[in-house]
């Protein structure tokens, strides 16, 4: 990202372990069962790596899964009917679409609620070309706040 004062490029980035030392001493079976319990008690699969980073000292997981936290998560069976960067935009479509019930004339919460909203169908547009939603999937707010009431 470029800074803000200057026209220049900044150094800040995520960086990966270096070497295979990096997941010295971590035992992958209980890796792989701590992501099961994990993804049925449905937590998100970056808290599933925050846990395991912090728990079992796993630092790169695709180094040791052989591939993707996620596309582990669809080879064992349990991920979400919707991914989850879509259920988390949902989410926060609902609580900004709550605020406006009792602030309505809050027009900066109107204006992100729509940007956000504009997010939600970008996003399902690409879930539905990429075979991730069903093809007649409709976003509607009404239906995702039952759907965030009962996550």
């Amino acid at each position: 990202m470029a800074r803000l004062h200057t026209r220049r490029q900044g150094k800040s980035k995520s960086r990966k372990a270096l070497g295979s030392d990096a997941n010295a001493g971590v035992d992958k079976e209980a890796v792989e069962q701590a992501i099961i319990a994990y993804a049925k008690q449905e937590t998100k699969p970056a808290l599933i790596g925050e846990r395991l980073k912090k728990d079992m000292q796993a630092k790169d997981l695709k180094q040791i899964l052989g591939k993707r936290l996620t596309a582990y998560l669809e080879e064992k069976g349990v991920r979400s009917d919707i991914p989850y960067d879509l259920l988390d935009l949902m989410a926060k479509a609902v609580s900004m679409r709550k605020h406006l019930t009792s602030n309505n004339g809050d027009i900066h919460n109107k204006t992100r609620l729509q940007r956000v909203e504009s997010k939600i169908w970008r996003l399902s547009k690409y879930y539905k070309s990429t075979g991730k939603l069903p093809v007649d999937w409709k976003y509607d707010p009404a239906q995702a706040e039952l759907r965030i009431r009962g996550r």
